[in-house]
């Protein structure tokens, strides 16, 4: 049986569920640490070890989308009945365009890591 898609002018065939597929979703997740290679995240479920995934990154204010492999996977914490797992990704085919951004963004963040605080008008306290 053909579907009509008066949408995009197109006809569809009837498969009859003979098909199977996936669908990805983005999930909230904490990023642990980064760098331009991985990170390590932290996820209300787990990730299957060896597992392609596209995780969409927003480093400070610029949003990038990079695939990832899950390198290992492990339960992080547990508490108050929610289980946290700690995964390390390893980034896959990383294009241009996110690797500058990473690089950039981890750039930065380690130099003001380093950097030491600046002190302007400041005494030292006597001991009480």
């Amino acid at each position: 049986m053909t579907i009509r898609d008066s949408d995009r002018g197109r006809d569809r065939i009837d498969v009859g569920g003979d098909v199977t597929g996936e669908v990805s979703v983005y999930e909230p997740m904490v990023i642990l640490d980064l760098s331009e290679r991985g990170a390590r995240v932290e996820t209300p479920f787990a990730l299957h070890l060896g597992s392609l995934h596209d995780f969409r990154l927003s480093l400070d204010g610029l949003s990038v989308v990079v695939k990832g492999r899950i390198a290992h996977s492990q339960i992080g914490e547990l508490g108050e009945g929610a289980i946290r797992y700690r995964s390390g990704v390893e980034f896959v085919d990383v294009s241009d365009h996110v690797t500058a951004a990473l690089r950039s963004f981890v750039g930065s963040r380690r130099k003001a890591a380093e950097t030491p605080p600046r002190i302007v008008d400041a005494e030292i306290a006597e001991d009480f």
